[in-house]
């Protein structure tokens, strides 16, 4: 029997059953599907937060507060003395060297209400230079100043992804509206420019502006920040600058010496590699949860596979008695095994890139589809056929053509 004719009767059996054949390598095909959508919704994370770092310019210094933890961990210290205050923003930018400029922030979730409309959005306390610290650009609008901020005025700046929220279709319209943030009216006095990096974790659009001082005063009652953030005076000066950062606050702090930190300071290359090290470590456990399926559908098609070999008993000892061997036998059964497995994975390709591409459109997820991901996964299916194909083909080939005649 030649291997043409062999295929063509594979094929020819999986068409007679063909309902049967589909549910059987549907396993196949959402297990596929689900690891090409994972990979392609973590690449895409991955990309998205180098694009934002690389917009943030390679200069830029973040403190946080908590303990620096090395690869070993770290021992955590009281929450009450993780703490950053504007005492020591005031400090870093008044006695460190080595930089350009210091920016304090404070952030809370908020809801937001303009007219009939509410949303649900990041308020960040800051100083005036937020937009050069964080290279952020203006739409329309003015950003606040340092006599707003000394003065505790009640302004605004919105991100462009608010005013999406607000169903705003011109954001010149919002240029002297109020919002209201915690019960307090807000003068929107300008409107950022979209930074068009949003992802499945954060909306870099999804925030608004208020001087620093304000925030502290009127909407989160204390003087506690999330971060600091500094620009080094040039790339070079990058550990000279964290050094100084470092030298300031240990003593704003009053740490003893061979005490550890109670405050992190990282640079951007830092930050880029602790996100990717978390993405890739949720991207192997979704896509090891969406292998599962791929295991269970390959034991569905064995299943189904062995069920074959005993419906069709009788045809195989015809076909021995007409001289087929165990060879053609056994490569009949395995094929029809691999294309299940591939047929399932094609169709499960073209369902992850599809539901990728659903994603990116309407949740506004960045996603990148992996031609690695796509060539491992269609590997993977048909290994799945041979691996679970075997045994039934195995057991279809030895049966003794005598019995197999004689089975009704």
């Amino acid at each position: 029997m030649l291997i043409g004719e062999i295929i063509s009767v594979a094929i020819g059996a999986l068409r007679a059953n063909k309902l049967r054949s589909l549910l059987t390598m549907l396993g196949i095909v959402i297990g596929v599907g689900a690891v090409i959508a994972v990979v392609a919704l973590g690449s895409g994370a991955q990309q998205a937060v180098k694009d934002r770092i690389a917009a943030l310019g390679t200069t830029l210094l973040t403190v946080n507060p908590g303990q620096q933890r090395g690869g070993g961990g770290g021992i955590a210290i009281a929450g009450g003395q993780q703490r950053l205050t504007l005492d020591d923003a005031k400090a870093v930018d008044e006695r460190a060297t080595n930089l350009l400029a210091v920016q304090p922030e404070m952030r809370s979730q908020q809801q937001i209400v303009s007219g009939n409309k509410n949303a649900s959005t990041t308020i960040v306390g800051t100083t005036p230079n937020y937009l050069e610290v964080r290279k952020y650009q203006l739409k329309v609008g003015r950003m606040f100043t340092a006599a707003d901020d000394e003065g505790r005025q009640r302004v605004a700046v919105i991100g462009s992804a608010v005013v999406d929220n607000l169903g705003v279709t011109a954001p010149e319209a919002l240029i002297g509206e109020n919002v209201r943030i915690r019960g307090t009216q807000f003068l929107v006095i300008g409107v950022l420019a979209s930074k068009g990096q949003a992802n499945a974790f954060q909306n870099p659009d999804d925030q608004i502006l208020i001087p620093i001082n304000t925030a502290r005063f009127r909407v989160n009652g204390s003087d506690r920040l999330q971060s600091i953030s500094a620009l080094a005076v040039s790339e070079d000066k990058i550990p000279d600058a964290m050094a100084d950062i470092q030298r300031v606050l240990r003593r704003q702090h009053k740490l003893r010496q061979g005490a550890p930190d109670d405050f992190q300071i990282r640079n951007q290359a830092d930050i880029l590699a602790t996100t990717q090290e978390t993405t890739e470590v949720m991207t192997y456990l979704l896509s090891g949860i969406a292998a599962v399926s791929l295991l269970v559908g390959g034991i569905g098609i064995m299943n189904i596979m062995l069920v074959s070999v005993t419906e069709r008993t009788r045809e195989i000892g015809i076909r021995k008695a007409l001289g087929a061997t165990r060879w053609n036998i056994l490569l009949q059964f395995l094929i029809e095994a691999v294309v299940l497995c591939i047929l399932g994975g094609v169709l499960g390709i073209g369902l992850g890139a599809g539901g990728a591409t659903v994603m990116s459109k309407t949740a506004g997820w960045s996603t990148q589809i992996s031609t690695t991901a796509i060539i491992l996964a269609f590997a993977f299916s048909a290994f799945v056929g041979v691996a679970f194909g075997v045994w039934p083909a195995r057991r279809a080939a030895v049966l003794d053509p005598i019995t197999a005649l004689r089975y009704e």
